[in-house]
């Protein structure tokens, strides 16, 4: 199986919302959705997805706030879907770090195009190399393909991101406190130890779907109180 981009949906108009998941779906992308915008703020940062579509008006807060308390910490794409054709809103969402921005009513054809071409843009941060090998598990990140000795590796969201931030760092020791903040984004010394769980697992999980032996690592290793580094093979 293949590891789907995931796009997190935005929207309170329950038809609109239903008729965009079944799209995307249709068009091998994961979705996770959520009328409130409070609610999205939290999702992002849970989630991690690949991409945002978000509405500008929302019930509890306005989808330019959610814009503004996610770009201080991540640069995910963001494409705005607004029933408003005012010009200066629109600006003020570009001002603000939407990558795009989509009007209500739009076209199918048009969303996936627009889609697309901000996935294409994120891509620039990966390895220039479309195929990576270390030892015996090959990255396809145009496919965004995992295999382990030949066999097809399914990784969530966040354990697909964090396994690519290490291929984006091969051999380098990467702390734990770098890849929580790439991950989950600023944390609080009140958050901190709950994120570094939520860490662990994450590593404990990628560990047991490519290691031959989880207990014994051979790709992803620890550096004890500092954080972990993966194997150039």
């Amino acid at each position: 199986m293949e590891n789907k981009p995931t796009i997190l949906l935005v929207e309170d108009n329950e038809g609109l919302s239903n008729f965009v998941t079944v799209l995307l779906t249709s068009n091998d992308y994961n979705v996770i959705k959520t009328a409130k915008g409070k609610e999205a703020i939290s999702m992002a940062a849970s989630y991690c997805p690949d991409m945002i579509l978000l509405n500008m008006g929302l019930p509890d807060i306005s989808g330019l706030e959610v814009l503004k308390a996610i770009r201080l910490w991540s640069n995910m794409p963001v494409i705005f879907v607004t029933a408003d054709t005012a010009e200066n809103d629109k600006v003020e969402a570009m001002d603000h770090g939407a990558d795009d921005y989509i009007t209500k009513p739009f076209g199918t054809k048009e969303l996936l195009a627009r889609i697309r071409k901000e996935m294409r843009h994120s891509q620039k941060s990966l390895p220039e190399n479309t195929i990576t090998t270390i030892g015996a598990i090959t990255i396809d990140y145009a496919k965004r393909s995992i295999t382990a000795a030949g066999s097809k590796i399914h990784l969530t969201p966040i354990e697909y991101k964090l396994f690519i931030l290490f291929c984006r760092h091969i051999g380098k020791m990467l702390t734990y406190d770098f890849l929580i903040k790439e991950i989950w984004g600023p944390y609080t010394l009140e958050t901190y130890e709950s994120e570094l769980q939520a860490l662990r697992v994450n590593i404990a999980n990628i560990r047991r779907k490519i290691e031959t032996d989880p207990a014994n690592p051979r790709y992803i290793l620890t550096e004890v109180g500092i954080g972990y580094r993966l194997s150039e093979g």
